[in-house]
């Protein structure tokens, strides 16, 4: 393996490059950094997830509005800011259909799929989900008012999301969004990408969201764990060194370990298995699988609901 070189890792990233799905072995320090690694999030244990407008949580954090609305303007830039959420987006994709497919007998050739997206910012999955033929319709959210315009100003471009009903940007939090009416009527797949390590409390946050799920469907997110290499990858070298992720976007603190998530699923009556990925960020290869990498740096992560 070649020693690492800032000065040629910086040059690859000024380059287009498609995302290599090719999964790569890297070695595990997961013990040392779990003992580390600060307190744990704050994850609530409270059997009740009923829902009540007047006693919201408060689990969107105001600067964190304040700091994607400073990006919105260069959210649909390729080569910008928003680079690598672009370069992920086909492994959302892929997590998803792996996901869905390791439950064979709810796989239908003819079923058809509505989406929420939660945190969906200017709509990068949102679109791309929305276009795919199985999709009936995608309801995406985000209390951030200055990318949604940015979104909606998008979508506008390609006259198959103008269908009614197709793709729907509503300004809102989790918190406030309308439950549905009955289970039935919830979500085939809610997605949270890059979103759990930007909020207050991810445990109510978690809480709210689960309704939306639809027994039988899935809860898809991906985040990043909170260790010491996380730290060096994500704050020091892409904010501070690379400068391939605008600085202030991540909150080390805030980051949360797949283990925490795994726990706190399990005490949630109702819901299946956990499937997680690692997943890492390589300049001139893009993203790819790494084993073990869930519990040391990003990571996707699906859970279904039994019931």
């Amino acid at each position: 393996m070649k020693p690492y070189n800032p000065a040629r890792a910086a040059r690859s990233i000024q380059k287009s490059f498609p995302p290599i799905s090719r999964r790569i072995q890297l070695p595990r320090y997961t013990t040392r950094q779990t003992a580390l690694a600060p307190a744990s999030r704050c994850f609530s244990n409270s059997p009740s997830r009923t829902h009540n407008p007047s006693t919201t949580t408060g689990t969107v954090d105001p600067t964190e509005v304040s700091h994607f609305n400073a990006l919105a303007s260069s959210w649909w830039d390729p080569h910008g800011p928003s680079r690598l959420l672009h370069l992920m987006n086909p492994l959302r994709h892929t997590f998803i259909n792996s996901c869905r497919n390791s439950d064979l007998s709810a796989i239908s050739s003819s079923q058809k799929l509505r989406y929420l997206d939660i945190g969906c910012g200017g709509g990068i999955f949102a679109e791309s989900a929305a276009r795919l033929p199985s999709t009936t319709s995608v309801t995406a959210i985000d209390p951030t008012p200055e990318v949604l315009k940015i979104a909606e100003g998008h979508k506008r471009r390609d006259p198959t999301l103008m269908k009614p009903g197709k793709l729907t940007y509503l300004n809102t939090s989790i918190e406030d969004l309308s439950l549905p009416s009955s289970p039935t009527e919830a979500y085939d797949v809610v997605t949270l990408f890059e979103v759990l390590e930007h909020v207050n409390a991810p445990g109510p946050f978690l809480e709210h969201l689960l309704p939306h799920v639809k027994p039988g469907g899935w809860l898809i997110l991906s985040t990043i764990a909170r260790t010491w290499t996380s730290w060096v990858i994500t704050n020091v070298m892409a904010e501070d060194v690379l400068g391939i992720v605008p600085k202030g976007t991540h909150e080390w603190s805030k980051y949360v370990n797949e283990p925490e998530l795994r726990s706190w699923f399990g005490k949630q009556p109702g819901w299946g298995s956990v499937k997680s990925l690692g997943v890492m960020y390589v300049p001139g290869l893009g993203w790819k699988e790494v084993s073990g990498g869930e519990q040391w740096g990003n990571y996707f992560l699906g859970v279904r609901r039994d019931a």
